[in-house]
């Protein structure tokens, strides 16, 4: 059988089934995600002769693009879901999250990276800001919901901005981990120019440039001076993710972060148009279509031998992290916030760990020589497995919990 045939039969099959996973997640409970990793796991292992092979050491350049526009398309859905105009007071808690929170979490695993691991200090910190964000790719079950939508909670709020924002944030400290390397071997590299450049410059370019971009957009497309050239079509979204990401990247800032500043800028132009929604279904469908492509992918990782170089040091890192870490940083970062205790244990549980974290892990091993490449993807997969299982047979039956118990109701 043809090999390309049979691929695009598999991805067509996997895509058309798409359209029944928010059902199917509602009335068994179980995350689609785990799902579609289980069918990649069985292709994978069942018919490997007729996939390609799916570790990511083998496809470093598609792996690094596909996971960077399955990223930035996420991120652009993420930002038009959320309802709170954005200030300081309004957004504290994932505020904290994606400092102090974020900031503990980077700290712990380099430590443990290198003093039980054994890595190097730049592999320690690299896997430590892989790890560290959450993802905006796997989180949809604990996310909020689409624009103009009445029901609202805190704890799906904090979730939900989380995930625009840390994906941006962590980059810096990606780029820190490249810094240590290149400073290790001597090249011409200081933490100065890391500060000044990687931190202050691109974050704030990022900003700038996705708060420009996202009130130039509204503007065209819901300003009352320009109804002659106003569309209804949901493409513009993707349009204005390539476009405010490509511009930003050109000038060395970071994407991540413009695609989600535009995205809830945009989202509170006209905050109660019905365009909104318009636009984020389109966003939505694209999102789901590339993402059951890449968990059965993932799945198909899983099959190939990812996981063979793990050690119990590994997974031991890799538990501790999901349990112990994550829980215990989010609850110090929170700890002052106004929200009930069983929602500060539901946010700090539910730190899934996807995507991004894969991009992340490719990128950092295209700029640098990082040594012991095959263990960092292994611990970076069995992560994500772990999350994905952890995750995704309780996030639906959580959520559902705090509903009944009463949340505390975000304040638009």
């Amino acid at each position: 059988m043809d090999t390309y045939v049979f691929c695009i039969t598999i991805i067509g099959i996997a895509i058309f089934s798409m359209a029944w996973m928010p059902q199917f997640t509602e009335r068994t409970g179980l995350s689609y995600s785990v799902l579609y990793m289980m069918i990649g796991y069985l292709l994978f292992a069942l018919m490997p002769d007729l996939l390609p092979n799916p570790l990511p050491q083998k496809n470093e350049v598609l792996t690094l693009h596909l996971t960077e526009l399955i990223v930035i398309i996420a991120l652009m859905g993420t930002g038009l879901k959320i309802e709170r105009k954005f200030s300081l007071k309004a957004w504290s808690a994932p505020l904290k999250l994606i400092t102090i929170t974020m900031l503990l979490c980077i700290a712990a695993m380099t430590l443990l990276g290198y003093y039980v691991l054994g890595l190097s200090l730049a592999s320690a910190t690299l896997l430590g800001a892989v790890l560290a964000p959450t993802d905006p790719v796997l989180a949809d079950d604990v996310q909020e919901a689409p624009p103009n939508e009445t029901s609202r909670s805190e704890t799906k709020f904090t979730l939900t901005s989380e995930a625009g924002l840390n994906d941006g944030v962590a980059f810096p400290f990606i780029w820190l981990a490249i810094a240590i390397g290149l400073m290790a071997v001597g090249k011409d590299m200081s933490l100065t120019k890391w500060l000044s450049y990687d931190l202050i410059y691109r974050i704030m370019a990022g900003l700038t440039i996705g708060y420009l971009f996202g009130r130039g957009i509204g503007f065209l497309l819901l300003g009352e001076n320009y109804k002659p050239i106003h569309t209804r079509d949901g493409l513009v979204a993707i349009a204005a993710t390539l476009a405010v990401y490509g511009i930003t990247e050109i000038v060395h800032g970071y994407g991540f972060i413009a695609v989600f500043v535009c995205s809830v800028t945009l989202r509170h132009y006209e905050k109660d148009h019905e365009y909104h929604k318009e636009l984020h279904f389109f966003t939505d469908q694209i999102e789901r279509m590339l993402v059951c492509v890449l968990l059965v992918l993932f799945g198909g990782t899983l099959a190939s031998g990812i996981l063979e170089p793990l050690t119990w040091k590994m997974i031991l890192y890799a538990l501790v992290f999901i349990v112990i870490i994550r829980p215990a940083a989010s609850f110090l970062g929170l700890i002052k916030e106004q929200l009930k205790l069983r929602e500060k244990l539901a946010i700090g549980f539910f730190g899934i760990r996807g995507m991004g974290s894969i991009f992340y892990l490719a990128f950092g091993l295209s700029e640098f020589d990082f040594e012991r490449k095959d263990e960092l993807w292994a611990i970076v997969a069995f992560t994500i497995l772990l999350s994905v299982t952890l995750h995704g047979v309780s996030a639906n039956t959580v959520m559902k919990y705090l509903k009944k118990k009463g949340e505390t109701h975000s304040d638009d």
